[in-house]
């Protein structure tokens, strides 16, 4: 469990309102759902404020992970709180700044920008090509699988 996975409130894919209870709730699921994400296990809770809460059992780390992206990075959420469990390591998130590229944040966390395809594929399908990302997103940064233990 991550805790608070904050968010830039004013990012993201545009739903309309989204906050109120169970109508917020059944956007939020669709999205998930439409990005072909399996949420079942995961149970997903709105606030009034923006806030986003996820409660059960995750099918995988992955999948767990990329559901709290898929609804952190819609417009008018401020933040996801993680309370799922799931099996697996645990990722490293990064918030797109002005000038990033996935080029960049790759030689950042992996030390090598032609690695960015892998940042890429663990974003997908929220991403759908690597120049596509926006300030504000927050990505997915897998573990370095090839780092020397």
């Amino acid at each position: 469990m991550f805790g608070m996975l904050p968010f830039v409130t004013s990012a993201g894919k545009k739903l309309g309102k989204i906050f109120g209870g169970k109508k917020g709730e059944d956007k939020l699921a669709k999205e998930v759902d439409d990005l072909g994400l399996d949420r079942e296990g995961v149970n997903i809770h709105v606030d009034d404020e923006g806030k986003v809460t996820l409660k059960g059992k995750a099918a995988s780390q992955e999948v767990k992970e990329k559901i709290l992206l898929a609804i952190g990075n819609i417009d008018g959420v401020s933040g996801v709180s993680d309370e799922a469990e799931a099996d697996g390591t645990a990722s490293q998130f990064h918030t797109v700044v002005k000038g990033d590229t996935l080029w960049a944040i790759s030689k950042k966390y992996y030390g090598k920008g032609s690695r960015y395809p892998e940042i890429f594929e663990a974003n997908r399908p929220m991403l759908a090509h690597p120049d596509k990302i926006y300030v504000g997103q927050v990505l997915r940064i897998p573990a370095d699988d090839t780092a020397s233990v």
